[in-house]
């Protein structure tokens, strides 16, 4: 089998792995209310509950930077993707407030490792390719994420279980996902780049991409838990018109997403980013004036837009940033994912509750805008790869390491 074969499966096997994660943490986000009623949660346990799986991923991709030191990277995705799915079925088979305590723990651990061995494969991968194929992984993640939701709410309708209701997705992903997995690529970094490794400094180096990846998610967060509030309670919509907002979101990052590569492989990542950042600052803008429901829909339609192009674009300047170490770089770039979804919620609710919830629009606005400030971190003219850039990996000695063993 040709070098390039392998990586274009390995390419198509990993965006299944990145789509498979989308349907399934949307079937989880999307049901907490049936969750809640189910096992009796209270209103003030709840956010303990929901805290839980952030933190715990958190801790887990900490513990997969180290991991990936002995095992391959597809090794440690093959096995926690599986495990991520079974803790969602748990989620639904249970009958006392322990069993989904239980079920949530697993899922925030085998979480924390599926998001930090995807991002590291995606990055091996682009490097490997020579051009900029992160955001079509994360495009994947963004369809799953609209399918798992359909599906959530299409069980809600039916009124069915949160078992019934999980356990279809789960016997049609599981599988797949297992035979996708074994055509996982591992490309390790050349002789000069790997002797690299982390440099001194390392983390000061990192920490502007940290920081752009916690206000991405800060307005990510945003948008999931307070789009439907804003839109019935402060602009005025209807209950079934308040659904909308998210689902367009969805929407727009898929479409953002889609093309996006082709924009950075044409303007460079600086320049996507930038321009990412003014259109999801003008978002958040247009959100926070909006005098009524369908000028507030088209500025959440304008946060997608903006929004989903900066975190898989930061997860690809960290590897550019580290190519010895793009492993450790993405493994800690990915604890900023869980800070800014822990940060981002109470802190738009609390500032609403204090003050107003225009004005709270506000603050991820000013938040995302430090991307702006950050932007050169995201590379320069090679971050391009287009033409001048652009090469092929059978032009070039490959190492694709473990391969599809994973080991």
């Amino acid at each position: 089998m040709t070098v390039d074969v392998r990586l274009r499966r390995g390419r198509g096997a990993l965006g299944f792995s990145f789509f498979a994660q989308g349907v399934a943490f949307a079937l989880l986000v999307t049901r907490i209310p049936a969750i809640q009623d189910r096992y009796g949660i209270s209103d003030g346990l709840l956010p303990a509950f929901l805290a839980a799986v952030p933190v715990l991923a958190g801790v887990s991709s900490v513990a997969t930077e180290h991991l990936v030191k002995r095992i391959a990277p597809s090794a440690v995705l093959r096995w926690a993707q599986p495990v991520v799915l079974l803790a969602l079925l748990g989620v639904g088979a249970g009958s006392r407030m322990w069993h989904v305590a239980v079920a949530l723990g697993v899922f925030g651990l085998a979480v924390g490792a599926l998001d930090a061995s995807m991002n590291m494969l995606g990055v091996s991968l682009q490097r490997a390719y020579g051009r900029s194929i992160m955001l079509g992984f994360h495009a994947a993640y963004s369809l799953g994420g609209i399918l798992g939701a359909s599906a959530a709410w299409a069980g809600a309708h039916w009124h069915l279980s949160l078992f019934a209701g999980y356990l279809p997705a789960v016997a049609v992903v599981l599988p797949a996902a297992l035979l996708a997995s074994r055509y996982y690529v591992d490309v390790e970094a050349g002789p000069r780049e790997a002797g690299q490794g982390w440099p001194a400094g390392g983390g000061k180096l990192l920490l502007p991409l940290c920081l752009v990846m916690a206000c991405a998610y800060i307005g990510d967060s945003t948008v999931a838990n307070w789009s439907a509030k804003y839109l019935q309670d402060v602009l005025g919509s209807s209950e079934q018109l308040a659904t909308v907002p998210y689902n367009v979101y969805m929407v727009t990052t898929l479409a953002g997403r889609a093309v996006g590569d082709l924009g950075v492989r044409r303007f460079g990542a600086v320049a996507v980013v930038r321009a990412g950042t003014v259109v999801a600052a003008g978002g958040f803008a247009v959100v926070a004036v909006a005098p009524g429901a369908w000028v507030g829909m088209l500025g959440f339609t304008l946060l997608g837009v903006g929004l989903c192009v900066i975190v898989p674009q930061t997860f690809a300047a960290a590897g550019r940033l580290f190519p010895g170490a793009s492993d450790t770089a993405v493994a800690r770039l990915n604890i900023f994912n869980y800070v800014g979804f822990l940060i981002g919620s109470p802190l738009v609710g609390g500032i609403g509750e204090a003050w107003n919830y225009r004005g709270a629009m506000v603050v991820p606005m000013v938040l995302v805008l430090v991307t702006l400030f950050y932007a050169p971190s995201f590379g320069t003219d090679r971050a391009r790869y287009g033409v001048g850039h652009e090469r092929r990996a059978g032009d070039r000695a490959v190492d694709v390491g473990r391969g599809g063993n994973g080991v």
